[in-house]
């Protein structure tokens, strides 16, 4: 994907694609644009993955609100707001276009009419993978995480993908598995 010019979205039908295949985009600090396939991919197991009771305590004192796709573009640019970041304007065009379509979903975390906190990823079928989140209080990130991991359970998804594994991802319970078993898992998601 080099020289794409700033205005560049990749079309839905590719994303679409790209995810179903297991593959992902991502920005380098070069500019480019590149497709991931990584050789271990990160998971959530989703029946494992429940707010300890601490935590729960710490969301029930905040009294957060939820929402459903109700903010995607303030969750999208939220995420990109970081000092490093994945997230540029044509990663950002590509996932509304996907958001337009149904495909790219958020859950938001509200305080005081405000959106504090989020996540966002793309559906496919069975399977959610999780792009970025973000909170801007404590725990408002986490409280929109576990909250779409109840939902994504409710709703019966048998994969939440988080593509790479870092402290925070394990923090919250995410394990790795191999891109065969990855496919697999993902190849029984989509049917």
């Amino acid at each position: 994907m080099r020289g794409l010019p700033p205005l560049f979205t990749i079309p839905v039908t590719e994303l679409v694609l790209a995810y179903s295949e297991g593959r992902f985009p991502m920005c380098h600090d070069n500019g480019e644009l590149y497709w991931h396939d990584p050789d271990t991919r990160a998971i959530f197991p989703l029946e494992g993955i429940k707010p300890n009771a601490r935590a729960q305590r710490a969301f029930r004192r905040a009294g957060f609100s939820f929402t459903h796709d109700q903010a995607f573009e303030q969750v999208i640019r939220a995420c990109a707001d970081r000092k490093e970041s994945w997230i540029d304007e044509r990663i950002i065009a590509s996932f509304l276009a996907l958001h337009r379509a149904g495909y790219a979903h958020s859950v938001e975390t509200w305080d005081e009419g405000k959106v504090i906190g989020g996540i966002y990823g793309i559906s496919l079928e069975r399977a959610f993978f999780g792009e970025s989140m973000f909170s801007r209080k404590p725990n408002a990130g986490k409280a929109a995480f576990y909250h779409l991991a109840d939902h994504l359970r409710l709703n019966g998804f048998t994969l939440f993908d988080t593509q790479y594994i870092n402290a925070h991802t394990r923090s919250l319970g995410a394990v790795e598995v191999a891109r065969e078993e990855f496919r697999r898992m993902l190849v029984n998601a989509l049917k």
